[in-house]
């Protein structure tokens, strides 16, 4: 192979990269705007709620909103708690509901799934938030 040939070749997946780094750029700025706007205006709301209904039934949990999420923790277990982060690792940025337990000797088990998988995260709606909390906090409470 002609060592110009191999040059364009080279130079013009360079360039192809740069291009791609930029895209990616903005859809991961463009999802963390919306991922502001789904904590302040979908998740905060709904966790309330859901924390509202908990202390009705006796149950003692707390919403917290450490940077970059926000999370309804059990006040009995620190360190058992449901919360909603923004994942940027895949193609698509997606919000991830997460889900940890304290267990006895098993310690802390953690489970991660896409809150609305394929959906981008501007188009996030409370039914999501709310099939999501219907799902996992009863693992919360209920020990197996």
């Amino acid at each position: 192979m002609d060592v110009s040939e191999l040059r364009k070749r080279i130079l013009h997946a360079l360039d192809a990269a740069r291009k791609d780094a930029v895209t990616r750029r903005t859809e991961v700025d463009e999802a963390s705007r919306a991922y502001e706007q789904f904590l302040e205006n979908i998740a905060a709301p709904l966790l309330k709620q859901a924390h509202a209904v908990l202390r009705a039934e006796q149950q003692q949990f707390t919403v917290h909103t450490p940077a970059g999420s926000i999370r309804l923790v059990s006040d009995n277990a620190p360190q058992t708690f449901v919360e909603f982060v923004l994942d940027v690792s895949p193609r698509v940025p997606q919000v991830l509901g997460r889900v940890s337990l304290t267990r006895g000797r098993q310690g802390v088990v953690v489970e991660e799934r896409p809150l609305a998988p394929g959906k981008p995260v501007a188009e996030l709606v409370e039914d999501d938030v709310a099939q999501f909390l219907v799902t996992e906090i009863p693992k919360l409470i209920v020990r197996s």
